[in-house]
């Protein structure tokens, strides 16, 4: 059987948005229930913390293991966390124990008794100083329950409900869409047959107008054009997977610096993680706007910038990913301050693209080199690599998209061949330059120049 067009639209539409609710539901459900887990289980380790600390404090003052307050959170937080514990000291003296108020809580939540409820256990040696004073055994149930179960119940519920309702929804819109798609289009196909046929198209007088004369050419302008803006919608959402990576990369390269030990996470370095990820959030606020910065209309945020501390910021976010990949990142930082006007998003986006090539196409062992120039009423940016190089023939066409000479570079390094041309048009919003220097098996050299006195 054959579907109509307003049929297909509907079916289209309705499996694009059952898609979108169906991942996002998805995603949001899991990571609701993880993110609430993951929160618990701190929040058990600060609790356990807080009486190993009371007991410390403790047994420094008192020479015992146990005080009122100890005990009273003892029993607070077997009546309110389902936390037990077990005390014991060096002796193997059993110094206090709640776990037996298991049971009583169990029946307190509601469960039967031959309703099981897993416990772990964990062990805690108590220190003070050099000296063991004593155990703290833990004892905690593997599920939620409680409040816990209940609230956890509730989110889910109420995210189920939500899809219930985005999906009448999409349902409902899908249809109305569909239906105001077509109808115009409809519209349309009978006057064309109408003419086509020689007929008299019985059509309101308001809408005799010159483009109805001129139906033909007007149709044909019009399907070039969608197919026009299909192909910018597919661009814009390649373009904005790939300005999203090297962010992704540089934060995740940051926070496996501070978990290997490599970095310390000190505020200053938190900040710059802190920076990245919120430039994520506002590449994602823009995602609408992204396009447009082909646009020479596109309204950038200028402000003065110093590219001494650009340089520098590039090299802090980079430095992992060069020590993890065994290449050599010098950056050669301006004796005297250089200021030039710019957006510093978007300079930031064209530095990163462009450090994070010459990372990719050069090989452990190697070198990139990164400095500041003064160049004729310019500030430039030189980002010197000892890569693999590119060929004289592909240097003209670096700027087209999706253009690549070697075609196994996509496989070796990744990318779809886009970076390039989204900084080119950033540079030339900036009303900048750039330009490239290149020996098949010697390196690459990129130079990519602002005016010190950029226009707003």
């Amino acid at each position: 059987m054959r579907l109509t067009l307003r049929t297909k639209i509907f079916i289209y539409l309705l499996i694009v948005s059952l898609s979108g609710v169906f991942l996002t539901s998805l995603s949001i459900f899991f990571g609701v229930e993880n993110q609430f887990s993951s929160y618990l289980e701190e929040s058990r380790k600060e609790r356990i913390s807080l009486i190993e600390e009371e007991i410390t404090k403790t047994y420094q003052q008192t020479r015992r293991l146990l005080s009122d307050q100890a005990s009273s959170m003892l029993h607070n937080q077997a009546m309110t966390e389902n936390l037990y514990y077990k005390i014991v000291d060096k002796n193997g003296n059993v110094i206090a124990d709640t776990t037996m108020m298991q049971r009583m809580m169990h029946r307190m939540h509601g469960y039967s008794q031959s309703e099981a409820v897993d416990f772990e256990s964990s062990s805690h040696t108590i220190k003070l100083g050099n000296e063991i004073i004593g155990e703290l055994e833990v004892v905690y149930p593997v599920e939620l329950v409680g409040e816990d179960f209940t609230f956890l119940k509730s989110i889910k519920q109420n995210i189920l409900i939500a899809v219930i309702v985005i999906l009448l929804l999409s349902i409902l819109f899908s249809f109305l869409f569909s239906r105001r798609l077509t109808a115009g289009f409809i519209r349309l196909t009978k006057a064309i047959q109408e003419l086509k046929r020689h007929k008299r198209v019985n059509v309101p007088v308001k809408d005799l107008t010159i483009e109805m004369q001129q139906l033909g050419e007007s149709f044909n302008e019009l399907a070039t054009s969608l197919a026009k803006e299909e192909k910018l919608r597919k661009q814009f959402t390649a373009d904005f997977a790939h300005e999203l990576r090297t962010p992704l990369a540089t934060l995740r390269s940051q926070l496996e610096a501070y978990q290997d030990g490599i970095w310390e996470p000190t505020p200053e370095r938190l900040e710059k993680s802190h920076h990245e990820l919120m430039r994520l959030v506002r590449l994602v606020n823009e995602l609408e706007k992204l396009i447009a910065v082909e646009n020479p209309q596109k309204k950038l945020n200028f402000t003065t910038l110093e590219a001494g501390k650009l340089i520098s910021l590039l090299a802090d976010q980079f430095s992992p990913l060069f020590q993890e990949k065994n290449v050599t990142l010098e950056v050669i930082s301006p004796q005297e301050s250089k200021y030039f006007k710019g957006d510093h998003d978007r300079v930031i986006q064209i530095l990163t693209n462009l450090v994070n090539n010459a990372l990719q196409y050069t090989p452990a062992g190697k070198k990139v080199s990164i400095f500041v120039e003064d160049c004729h009423g310019y500030v430039c940016f030189v980002m010197k690599d000892e890569g693999i190089g590119i060929k004289e023939e592909d240097l003209p066409f670096l700027f087209e998209r999706f253009y690549r000479g070697d075609k196994s570079r996509a496989t070796k390094t990744g990318g779809i061949g886009i970076g390039l041309s989204i900084v080119k048009a950033l540079v030339d919003a900036h009303q900048g330059t750039i330009h490239f220097e290149s020996e098949v098996g010697h390196g690459t050299t990129v130079t990519v120049c602002f005016l010190k006195n950029g226009t707003n």
